[in-house]
């Protein structure tokens, strides 16, 4: 399935990066990335080597410590972002690579990490494979992407203007994963002892063309093929409207939900916790009504 032109992206991405003031659009990326981090320091292990994939200026890194990750890799479909790469303590080695196309051997790194990049590529059940053939067994993959739910305040504002202005709608937000297809996805790459979890980070903005000036300059304009190029002033104007009218605050901005979903998956290996067999319990479950609660002691 090839749903996002990722020329586009990679180009998207690049003026991004270029521009003077591009820190100032980082907000969302930096919140995430230092919450993929404290997913990190969760697992009590230190990591020799560590893979970001998709890592653009390198906003997980600079939320962690060198006795925690010893080493670095860190991959980006632009060459422009990752001359833009944040300094760390862990000495990183830069990969210009497409997510799609992991250009490393199998059983390489201890921990992969992704903050807000795979929910622009086209394969997603095969860049999840790639990533864990990619992992040493027992290595784990701690990852961040947009959800289904995500800027669903313009998403319907955008389409009930281009209805009322134009008789119709095309796609203005891109399509995203749903976090019940998320577990399945990383069960059937290869992942076990699953973890998926669902953060709401909401921005207030003073309308809705601040909204979409900050979606291009963190460069996460739509890049689907079936994009429309041309939004007509008019719609701008009316989807202004129906979002301040449907979602507005009180002080006359309007919030937009970024919805994030985490996953954390590892890589098999023998010396993990593994279920019983089914059939080997010694104790029925029917058996736990006849269980006699203790009595209780007055001691007044």
């Amino acid at each position: 399935m090839n749903v996002f032109d990722r020329t586009m992206k990679r180009k998207q991405k690049s003026w991004s990066a270029s521009l003077q003031d591009g820190h100032h659009y980082d907000y969302l990326r930096d919140e995430v990335g230092s919450r993929v981090a404290d997913r990190v320091y969760d697992i009590a292990r230190t990591f020799p080597l560590a893979l970001d994939v998709g890592g653009g200026k390198s906003h997980i890194a600079e939320h962690l410590s060198k006795d925690v990750v010893e080493r670095l890799f860190l991959t980006d479909i632009s060459d422009t972002t990752l001359k833009q790469k944040r300094g760390c303590e862990i000495p990183t080695h830069c990969v210009l690579a497409d997510e799609e196309f992991l250009p490393f051997k199998e059983n390489t790194f201890d921990l992969v990490v992704s903050s807000l990049s795979l929910h622009w590529i086209n394969d997603l059940p095969g860049a999840l494979r790639q990533i864990q053939q990619v992992l040493k067994p027992d290595g784990v993959f701690i990852g961040a992407m947009v959800g289904g739910e995500t800027l669903y305040e313009l998403r319907c504002s955008l389409q009930l203007a281009e209805t009322e202005r134009e008789g119709g709608f095309s796609p203005r937000v891109s399509p995203y994963t749903a976090v019940t297809d998320l577990g399945n996805l990383l069960g059937q790459a290869g992942f076990n002892m699953l973890t998926v979890d669902i953060d709401a980070i909401q921005v207030h903005y003073p309308g809705v063309v601040e909204v979409m000036t900050d979606l291009q300059g963190m460069g996460e304009s739509n890049c689907a093929w079936n994009r429309r190029l041309l939004l007509h002033r008019d719609t701008i104007l009316a989807s202004a409207a129906i979002y301040k009218e449907m979602y507005g605050n009180q002080d006359g901005s309007v919030p937009a939900t970024y919805e994030i979903l985490y996953m954390i998956g590892w890589k098999p290996h023998e010396s993990q916790a593994k279920p019983l067999k089914r059939g080997s319990a010694t104790v029925s479950l029917g058996d736990l009504s006849k269980i006699q609660t203790p009595a209780s002691t007055d001691k007044s």
